[in-house]
């Protein structure tokens, strides 16, 4: 039995949003901070990143814990338990399938999960201000 009633189940599931989550704006927005000139969600490249860096050939995914199955935090609704297992099962293969043809390509491609962003965001902008100082000065 679901928790919440299916009027605010349907509220809640209908905020979900595909793209510009806070992470990704925040995300986003530190990057440009950087000097990093990227396109955001292209339609046009395999898999949808949710940053794409062409001219340095890179890819970078901001995978949510609940939607890529994450192992620590992930879990699944109490109702409709076996579709919520396809639907996580299908896009974890689905990441898999898209990190093997970026790799295939030459493309550096870069996942972080939503846990590490929330915990680690400064470490991993630190990583990248240090990747933008190393092409400034070579």
């Amino acid at each position: 039995m679901d928790k919440v009633s299916k009027t605010k189940r349907s509220e809640i599931m209908s905020r979900i949003r595909d793209r510009d989550s806070k992470m990704e704006v925040d995300f986003r927005k530190a990057l440009w901070q950087l000097g990093y000139r990227y396109r955001k969600n292209p339609s046009g490249y395999f898999g949808k990143p949710d940053i794409l860096l062409k001219s340095r050939k890179i890819v970078i995914f901001l995978d949510s814990c609940f939607w890529h199955g994450c192992k620590k935090h992930c879990q699944l609704p109490e109702t409709r338990k076996e579709f919520w297992k396809q639907k996580i099962s299908r896009n974890r293969r689905r990441d898999g399938e898209v990190s093997r043809y970026y790799k295939n390509h030459d493309w550096k491609i870069f996942r972080y999960w939503e846990h590490d962003l929330r915990e680690r965001f400064p470490q991993i902008m630190a990583v990248w201000k240090t990747r933008r100082t190393r092409e400034k000065q070579g």
